[in-house]
């Protein structure tokens, strides 16, 4: 009995109180937090959150101001003016972009664009409903927090994107955040909680990013207060007249028509990486394949030539050339897949019927395009715009449907009216049959990039995909897809002969 005394005793001196019980789930420590920031149904009624205060770099002592807004469902805002140097990331739902000392905005692309999306889903959720958001929540350990002992839990967004949180041991309340900033990890610290209508709001704040250090001081916090939505688009004057969007699609329409043609005359290395994923976005698995490509009548030809970076042995290359011979033959004798879309849609136009085909009349009517400026863009001067649903449309089928889930951004070439680069993600979960089919996840996003080849045409240099998808109410994946295209040479398609194919080593 003595034993068991010593024991007890000794564990409640090694093991912080309140903590031992959950330190192995993450969801009770979020729990705790949950209730101590004011509860799981004051916080999911958050619609806005609104800091303002002054801010003072700790290294050359310059004092500012500093803003910080969120607003449901995934809006943010951050700025920070301390002297002349003037700091703002913000992302509208659609677009991250941010803006510096220059005046000039630009909109953010790669890593620093997913890191304030993911930034703007984290914040809006206060990390209620956790799961239903997709957040993966892994207990790392104890750790030191200004001198006081704090649990450590890492969370990943469903775009992969991951944050270090950490929550007072005694308070419950989250006192340190570590985050991805640009090529750096940038240091939250939250001290001074007080309750501004039932939510705990800090307001002292300590930022880190790199060797900068800033103290800030909150003198205005509100929550529902409310938030105009021009707040986090493009600055006005940054913007630019929309043109006739209606023409402009049509040009693009027509150059996209005159690109096909065109791009028979090329052929290019084209690599897949494929990467599947488990549900806190570790590789499980990954497959990358190398192909040669050209296109006959608007279909792909590609011939596969390595495989995870191994050439197709003797017996695989002859089997493959075979395939793509027999491919290149049906299209030849009419049976491609251009002329057997084109057959569908003249029949459809015949019967009076619409389209499944996504088009440009499909984009003009399911959405509407704002915030529209000039950028630079690998060198060339482009028009980026946002896109978004049209809440005054109704889709008339099934790719009109997919459109109005999508959101995004969208660069086209100003003097050759060609569409350089998009990126997009669904809004909102998309279902076919009911979800009974299939049903692709909130937050599916894809990239497309063309590059200017011989200064002569736009071809494909770069995709990406994101996908979450469940197949029949049965199994989920989650698969990152990256196509690189590389080598474009010029192409004869008219000499098309078995020489034509890569040999077998």
């Amino acid at each position: 009995m003595r034993m068991l005394c010593r024991i007890l005793f000794a564990a409640s001196i090694v093991l912080p109180s309140g903590i031992a019980s959950n330190a192995q789930n993450p969801q009770k420590i979020v729990d705790q937090y949950l209730r101590a920031a004011g509860g799981t149904k004051t916080l999911s009624r958050l619609q806005t959150v609104t800091l303002e205060g002054t801010i003072a770099s700790s290294s050359t002592g310059k004092s500012g101001t500093y803003t910080f807004i969120t607003k449901s469902p995934n809006r943010f805002y951050s700025e920070l003016i301390v002297g002349d140097q003037h700091f703002i990331r913000s992302y509208n739902g659609k677009s991250p972009w941010s803006q510096d000392a220059s005046g000039d905005a630009v909109t953010l692309l790669g890593p620093e664009a997913l890191q304030l999306a993911a930034a703007a889903q984290y914040y809006n959720s206060h990390l209620v409903n956790a799961q239903k958001n997709r957040f993966t929540l892994t207990v790392v350990g104890h750790a030191s927090v200004a001198g006081h002992d704090a649990l450590q839990v890492e969370v990943i967004l469903p775009n992969h994107q991951n944050r270090q949180v950490f929550f007072d041991a005694a308070s419950h309340l989250i006192v340190k955040e570590v985050g991805p900033l640009a090529s750096a990890d940038q240091e939250i610290l939250y001290r001074d909680y007080r309750a501004v209508d039932g939510v705990q709001l800090p307001h002292k704040i300590e930022l880190r990013r790199g060797t900068e250090s800033y103290e800030i001081s909150v003198s205005r916090a509100m929550i529902n207060a409310p938030v105009r939505e021009s707040i986090f688009d493009f600055p006005r004057r940054s913007q630019v007249h929309l043109p006739d969007l209606k023409a402009l699609f049509q040009e693009i329409n027509d150059n996209q028509k005159k690109i096909d043609k065109v791009r028979e005359e090329y052929a290019s290395t084209k690599i897949v990486q494929e990467d599947e994923l488990d549900g806190s976005g570790k590789l499980k698995k990954r497959e990358v394949h190398e192909y040669q490509v050209f296109y006959l009548k608007g279909s792909e030809i590609r011939t596969l030539i390595k495989k995870n970076d191994k050439p197709l042995n003797e017996d695989e290359q002859k089997k493959e050339n075979e395939r793509v011979q027999k491919h290149i033959q049906e299209i030849q004798s009419g049976g491609g897949r251009r002329a057997k879309q084109e057959a569908k849609r003249d029949k459809t136009k015949d019967e009076g019927k619409e389209s499944d085909d996504v088009g440009i009349s499909s984009v003009l009517r399911a959405c509407q395009f704002v915030n529209p400026r000039h950028e630079r863009f690998r060198g060339q001067d482009v028009l980026v715009f946002d896109f978004e649903r049209n809440p005054d449309y109704k889709p008339r089928d099934l790719g009109e449907r997919l459109l109005q889930k999508l959101v995004g951004v969208v660069w086209i070439d100003q003097q050759a009216h060609d569409v350089v680069r998009l990126e997009a993600y669904f809004s909102d979960n998309f279902k076919v049959g009911g979800g009974l089919l299939a049903s692709l996840h909130k937050g599916t996003s894809f990239v497309f990039e063309q590059s200017y080849i011989n200064n002569e045409v736009w071809l494909p240099s770069y995709e990406e995909a994101h996908i979450g998808v469940r197949i029949a109410l049965v199994k989920s994946f989650n698969v990152n897809e990256i196509t690189r295209y590389s080598n474009y040479k010029k192409f004869n398609v008219e000499t098309l002969s078995n020489t034509s194919l890569p040999k077998s080593n």
